[in-house]
């Protein structure tokens, strides 16, 4: 139980960093620009469209931290989440890709974009290794999620 309260209570910190995030580009979004390494590399400054963002990733925390008070949708919000953060991810590395950005910006941006994608989607793994029915093949397969359950 003990890592279940543990993988619980890092995804409502993830939601809370999510939602902060989204707050901070709401409220402050030239404060945000400039202070994000990397961001104003890839643009000019958009208010508008920082504060589009802004509002995802404040709908992104939310559903975080809704799954974490509703195992029942659980996998369905957090999924949502992470199918957002790895499409940013991987719109990314397209962009290094085709050539728009160097391949330096995939470190530099990793903390910010892959990782959080990689959370998400391992919050997902674990959510349903946690739903599997004891003894379901599935179960098993997800064994190697990021947060195993202690009995």
């Amino acid at each position: 139980m003990r890592a279940s309260s543990t993988c619980l209570a890092g995804a409502a910190l993830f939601g809370l960093a999510l939602a902060a995030n989204g707050l901070f580009m709401l409220v402050a979004p030239t404060a945000w620009y400039d202070t994000v390494p990397g961001v104003p590399t890839t643009g000019p400054y958009n208010q508008h469209f920082l504060r589009d963002i802004g509002l995802i990733f404040v709908l992104l925390g939310g559903a975080m931290l809704a799954g974490v008070v509703r195992r029942a949708m659980r996998i369905v919000l957090w999924g949502a989440v992470a199918v957002w953060l790895g499409g940013h991810a991987l719109f990314h590395v397209w962009e290094v890709l085709v050539g728009i950005c160097a391949p330096s910006a995939l470190a530099r941006d990793f903390p910010a974009v892959s990782l959080p994608a990689i959370i998400a989607a391992a919050l997902v793994l674990w959510a349903a290794r946690e739903r599997a029915p004891e003894g379901d093949a599935s179960r098993h397969a997800l064994a190697g999620a990021a947060c195993e359950t202690v009995p």
